[in-house]
């Protein structure tokens, strides 16, 4: 069986470059048949045929079979309308996983982007620049699931009087005298906005990075001209950098909403959703591999996918403008 597995994975490999190579040959070989006029028109389109093929077997067709297996029941034997649709919005669980979500789009999208051009600002006015942005970008090469674990251990909680291991506990009741622990994750008061701090951390750097970058294109001329006149430097935050940094902050503020919308890995590893933390994408794994209603799975993905395209299509906006 391992035999045969490698032998696939051989073949898999080594066949699709073999295959490319032997179409790009033949497709050479016809289209040298035709006239130059007709060359120029048709090569580029056979030269994409490979690329709309792979996009059609592995983006389109999923989606298009998604969508129809959301009007389904469980098992996809029969059409049952828009009753699943109807549990998205009714649901009681579904309906905190929405508002879970809801709340991390505010606070992590504002959170994030607030912190990453403070301190992409506040860095590019230091020698040691590249360190500090180091130290913020650092949880980025981290992965998600590995934070999650990381963050857990951080939040542990033990009784008043017990010795504490959690991270957090620990420094909180031996600065601040009469602190008694938090269960950070058990709290349904506290719990959601301990898993959105996790993200928070993890992306910052990233926006950052992003904004930073933003940040170096502003001319230094405009920068001068405004101090020359007499401005400090808050009015030149927010009268020269902001103004001139609006796209970038649109492009990172938008990216920020796309991942938290599909938020999966903190909320599994941390809680998986027990004690009001579910989220839309920890949800749709439950229905499609705990309780196997792919009827339901297919519904939530649908609106994840309605809900994550406008913010899709308004970054790729921004990109064709800053062309």
């Amino acid at each position: 069986m391992n035999i045969r597995i490698i032998a696939l994975m051989i073949g898999a490999v080594a066949g699709v470059p073999v295959v490319l190579i032997l179409y790009s040959f033949i497709i050479e070989k016809l289209v040298e048949k035709l006239n130059p006029g007709l060359q120029k028109k048709l090569r580029p389109w056979f030269w994409i045929i490979p690329a709309f093929s792979l996009l059609a077997v592995f983006l389109i067709y999923p989606v298009i079979n998604t969508v129809i297996l959301s009007f389904k029941n469980a098992d996809s034997t029969e059409f049952i309308g828009i009753k699943n649709y109807l549990y998205v919005f009714t649901n009681s669980t579904m309906l905190i996983a929405l508002r879970n979500n809801l709340l991390w789009l505010v606070i992590f999208t504002l959170f994030t982007v607030t912190l990453g051009l403070f301190i992409a600002v506040l860095t590019d006015r230091v020698k040691y620049e590249s360190v500090a942005k180091a130290f913020v970008f650092m949880p980025m090469a981290i992965s998600f699931v590995a934070a999650g674990v990381i963050w857990k251990f951080m939040y542990e909680y033990r009784p008043k009087g017990a010795p504490q291991i959690g991270t957090l506990n620990a420094i909180l009741t031996m600065t601040l005298p009469g602190f008694e622990p938090k269960a950070w994750l058990f709290d349904p008061a506290i719990n959601n906005f301990a898993l959105i701090a996790v993200g928070i951390w993890i992306w910052t750097g990233f926006c950052m990075v992003i904004l930073s970058a933003g940040l170096k294109g502003i001319p230094d001329s405009v920068i001068e001209a405004a101090k020359i006149d007499g401005a400090g430097e808050w009015r030149i935050f927010w009268r020269i950098t902001i103004p001139l940094m609006k796209s970038t902050i649109t492009v990172v503020a938008t990216t920020m909403v796309i991942n938290v919308l599909k938020i999966f890995d903190i909320v599994y590893v941390m809680t998986n959703g027990n004690l009001n933390t579910e989220v839309i994408a920890n949800r749709m794994y439950k229905e499609m591999f705990s309780f196997r209603d792919f009827g339901r799975a297919s519904a939530i993905a649908t609106v994840l996918l309605i809900a994550i395209t406008p913010m899709m299509l308004i970054n790729i906006k921004r990109f064709g403008q800053r062309r």
